[in-house]
């Protein structure tokens, strides 16, 4: 689990709450229903306009990763491909079959299989780069659509405040209403701004990260088995994937 997310969500809250708090104010003044069906309706409504449906299905795959990123071991995967350098230098490209076969991760088993068969390097690099550029433009579209529904929130924020304060003008007669289309006013863009930079925003930028670390690790990948291909020595290849690492 990432634990950063958690604590930054919860910081993020009780620093926004215990301030209000502080300066005399209660939860239930933030708690609005109108003002959150607006926000949180016009921002998902927006979002289904913009984004295509199996975007917005990736986009809510990936959400996991806030808490649970996937697992990217650049310096374990650098073991793995000087294992593999090894293995050929020893028994030939052959010998790597039964590495492939066991291989977990799709794209280093793509990798091997190209091995084995003998593939130029040229050949293997186009194969790989556009899994490797395919795989991180879905990711990295997905994570874009927090990163609207970031830019909408507020604005529909400021659409809702409008609206109550044309309730309140449209009330002044009647002073027992005015409150009620008031509060919506200031809540919903208190709902737009913070959804937008307490949530969404961070969200969007933070799986944006895991995609490009995870584009990285495929680079490192890539590089290594192009090595292989061109029968590099072990302990070079060791040498050119370390400037992979952090």
């Amino acid at each position: 689990m990432d634990v950063l997310s958690l604590i930054g969500v919860i910081l993020a809250f009780v620093a926004i709450l215990g301030g209000n708090y502080l300066e005399g104010g209660h939860v239930g003044a933030l708690l609005n229903g109108p003002a959150a069906l607006i926000v949180i309706g016009g921002t998902l409504g927006a979002a289904f306009l913009q984004a295509p449906v199996s975007v917005f299905k990736r986009s809510l795959v990936i959400l996991r990763w806030i808490l649970l990123p996937p697992r990217i071991d650049l310096a374990g995967g650098i073991n793995r491909v000087v294992g593999w350098s090894m293995t050929a230098r020893k028994e030939g490209l052959l010998g790597l079959e039964a590495v492939a076969d066991a291989e977990f991760d799709p794209y280093a088993r793509k990798g091997l299989q190209l091995l084995v068969d003998g593939a130029e390097p040229e050949a293997i690099r186009s194969i790989l780069e556009v899994d490797l550029y395919t795989q991180e433009g879905r990711d990295i579209q997905a994570a874009k659509v927090f990163e609207s529904m970031g830019g909408y929130a507020p604005t529909i924020g400021i659409i809702g405040a409008v609206m109550g304060l044309i309730h309140v003008m449209g009330n002044l007669a009647d002073p027992s209403k005015l409150g009620s289309g008031i509060a919506v006013a200031f809540v919903a863009t208190i709902y737009g701004v913070g959804f937008a930079n307490l949530l969404l925003l961070p969200i969007g930028n933070k799986l944006k990260a895991i995609a490009q670390r995870q584009s990285r690790y495929r680079e490192m990948l890539l590089e290594g088995v192009l090595s292989i291909a061109e029968g590099e020595n072990p302990r070079s290849i060791e040498l050119k994937l370390q400037g992979f690492m952090d």
